[in-house]
């Protein structure tokens, strides 16, 4: 006997990405703060970004460690205060969640569905994350890039985390992202996708039945 999916689109189980999912973006005043603590010249946010994100694949996968990080994004290496300053700013720009998408996953694991996140993110990072409220509420496992050495999209990423999900069709399983490439690596494993846009609505109806209409007979 076959048991019925959870959602009303057949998926058994949901694998999720962070940042830009439930996680919301940084703000311009958080990466403003940022520059400002990395005593960026001339507070100059375009080329600051450009010399955060440069090592951050590696930085991600845990090639690298904070201070080896921080060395590459100032140029110079800072002193341990500075250091837990900077590293402790960064991870608090990636924390913040959307509660929108919250109740949507609460919805749908009250329902059932078995949920695995899957998030590209350092080390410090990825202890933070797990211990919030919705981590331990919501997933039943969380696969990081620092802890595999590996990042999205290569493909190990998705075979581990249909692995944790339980489920042995990638077709009866659901991966959520806000990049397309993402989307695009697990799509060739046979996974369903969905690119997430910021429309929670979306989502919601990946996930959850449509609400009854007391007024059709």
């Amino acid at each position: 006997m076959t048991r019925s999916s959870v959602s009303p689109t057949g998926v058994d189980a949901l694998i999720l990405d962070y940042n830009g999912v439930p996680g919301l973006q940084p703000t311009p005043a958080m990466w403003t703060r940022l520059a400002d603590l990395a005593e960026w010249p001339g507070r100059h946010l375009p080329s600051f970004q450009d010399a955060f994100w440069a090592p951050r694949n590696a930085y991600d996968a845990g090639e690298l460690s904070d201070l080896a990080y921080w060395a590459k994004v100032l140029g110079h290496h800072p002193g341990p205060r500075w250091l837990r300053t900077l590293r402790d700013a960064d991870t608090a720009m990636w924390t913040r969640t959307d509660p929108r998408v919250l109740d949507i996953l609460y919805r749908a694991r009250a329902a059932g569905l078995t949920m695995v996140l899957l998030s590209n993110a350092p080390a410090h990072l990825s202890n933070v994350l797990d211990a919030t409220d919705w981590r331990r509420e919501l997933m039943d496992d969380a696969l990081y890039s620092a802890r595999m050495g590996l990042c999205k999209p290569d493909p190990a990423t998705y075979k581990h985390a249909l692995a944790a999900t339980g489920i042995a069709d990638p077709a009866r399983v659901l991966f959520v992202d806000d990049r397309e490439d993402n989307c695009q690596a697990a799509a060739e494993l046979g996974l369903r996708t969905l690119h997430y846009t910021g429309q929670p609505a979306d989502l919601e109806a990946q996930l959850l039945p449509a609400p009854v209409n007391d007024l059709c007979v």
